[in-house]
């Protein structure tokens, strides 16, 4: 039977043996809390994203002498959201 020895006697490469030996697998389960982001935070990608949006077309005003006409040329990602 082998002599016992406090682990913090132990030489630095026994202890890490040792804790090596304790430790176990969390098997692909990462441990790492997650909150969800806050809405209010500033996001760069939305702020990119919306600024690479160039599929909406500016809307016309067409001015006719007998009656004024008021035309309005909506793309369709303008209705996505």
């Amino acid at each position: 039977m082998e002599k016992f020895i406090p682990f913090e006697k132990l030489s630095k490469k026994e202890q890490q043996k040792r804790n090596a030996a304790r430790r176990g697998s969390w098997y692909g389960l990462n441990p790492v809390t997650r909150t969800p982001e806050s809405s209010k935070a500033y996001n760069r990608r939305k702020a990119q994203k919306w600024s690479d949006d160039s599929g909406s077309v500016p809307f016309v005003i067409s001015v006719r002498l007998s009656s004024a006409a008021v035309f309005f040329d909506y793309s369709p990602a303008d209705f996505e959201r």
